[in-house]
């Protein structure tokens, strides 16, 4: 019995509507590579330039003017990096160039498409676990699925485009607040004098802040220097083997963070730890109990600091400036003592920390957004692009 829905069809691209046809690319669009190397590039070049990465370069010169689809011929974006422009571009020669699109297909509709489905079609054409270069017939020979009317697939087009726009105004919003709070950062934490309170961005502290929008400024004259071994004993993590359980209560923690649960705990304090090996400029804050692994540090703090503003303050440390390996990165733990850092009253320290905190919140529930919005358009795209759902 098949399992085919009545009024849809079994394809090379899958289920799709009776109504919709295919078609390979060859058929729908012009196929081409560009003829420029990578240091044909301009810094401050007047047109995009489109290599063989997600980043666009800029170039002096175009070589088209008009509606089209890039993608890279080779190297580690092969199958996954993707562009598409209207306007005037220049591109590498290794770069593939998708254009002059027939009246039958809509070019973002197949823009959209193409990003999605290329880099499985060329998984299915390598007995490899990675490609190294694409041929022209990889991209000519693929089947694209074509809504009846060139207006359903422009309805598609645009709706998958307003989800890309959300998507790409909160990223900008997300960069703007992490900007916002690396700055925020450097004043709090080294000393300087700031107003917290003169950008909008920085306004959602009032919440948490009572009436401190009348007490803007360090009171620096407080701030004393002093080596983080006189305000905390750096401890060295141990090997999590013999506890670590599948339904343990307690996160082991490693340098890339959570490993795994251990079945008791290593330190039940708040504590500050810093990576020993490998991986030395990611510091991580731990506010519950807790084990750490034999290649991370972790701290036992005294009463006269506040926790999260010295896990801020350890951000901006420059971990690799106090290396002691010419090999595999290695911090020591009286090298990381003798560090001296500027430290205010632990008034003032709660305050900066919550300030900064606030701000790590607002930052993580937007990402909570940003990832929530692009499962919706991954979802959007699968029901869209196979026509179980229609617009038109």
């Amino acid at each position: 019995m098949s399992n085919i829905p009545t009024g849809y069809k079994q394809t090379e691209v899958g289920v799709i509507p009776e109504d919709w046809a295919t078609d390979k690319i060859k058929n729908l669009a012009s196929i081409t590579t560009g003829s420029k190397n990578t240091q044909d590039r301009v810094d401050s070049g007047e047109y995009p330039f489109f290599v063989r990465s997600q980043t666009v370069e800029r170039i002096n010169s175009y070589s088209f003017n008009g509606e089209a689809v890039l993608t890279a011929g080779d190297g580690v974006g092969t199958g996954k990096v993707f562009h598409y422009i209207k306007g005037k571009f220049d591109f590498h020669q290794r770069v593939y160039k998708v254009s002059d699109f027939k009246d039958e297909i809509d070019g973002y509709y197949f823009f959209l498409y193409f990003s999605n489905n290329f880099f499985k079609r060329i998984m299915q054409m390598t007995a490899k676990s990675s490609v190294d270069s694409v041929r022209m017939e990889m991209i000519a020979d693929m089947q694209v699925p074509l809504p009846p009317t060139k207006a359903e697939q422009t309805a598609i087009a645009n709706a998958l485009s307003d989800a890309d726009a959300l998507i790409q105004s909160l990223e900008k919003l997300i960069a703007k607040k992490r900007n916002i709070k690396q700055g925020a950062m450097q004043k709090c934490l080294n000393c300087v004098s700031y107003d917290l309170y003169d950008e909008d961005d920085l306004k959602i502290q009032k919440k948490n802040q009572g009436n401190q929008k009348n007490h803007k400024n360090h009171s620096s004259d407080k701030w004393v220097m002093k080596k983080l071994g006189e305000i905390l004993k750096v401890k060295h993590g141990r090997s999590q083997k013999d506890v670590v359980v599948e339904s343990g209560e307690y996160p082991i923690i490693a340098t890339g963070g959570i490993i795994g649960k251990a079945r008791q705990f290593l330190y039940d304090k708040p504590s500050v730890l810093i990576g020993r090996k490998g991986t030395i400029d990611d510091p991580q804050f731990a506010e519950s109990p807790f084990w750490a692994i034999d290649t991370i540090f972790y701290t036992e703090l005294s009463e006269a600091v506040v926790p999260k503003f010295i896990f801020y303050r350890f951000v901006l440390i420059d971990w690799y400036s106090h290396n002691e390996a010419s090999g595999v990165p290695s911090l020591n733990a009286k090298t990381i003592e003798n560090i001296e850092i500027h430290l205010p009253p632990l008034k003032e320290q709660t305050r900066i920390a919550t300030i900064l905190s606030d701000m790590d919140a607002e930052i993580s529930a937007l990402e909570t957004r940003l990832t929530k919005y692009k499962q919706i358009k991954q979802g959007m795209m699968q029901e869209l692009l196979t026509g179980r759902i229609r617009l038109v």
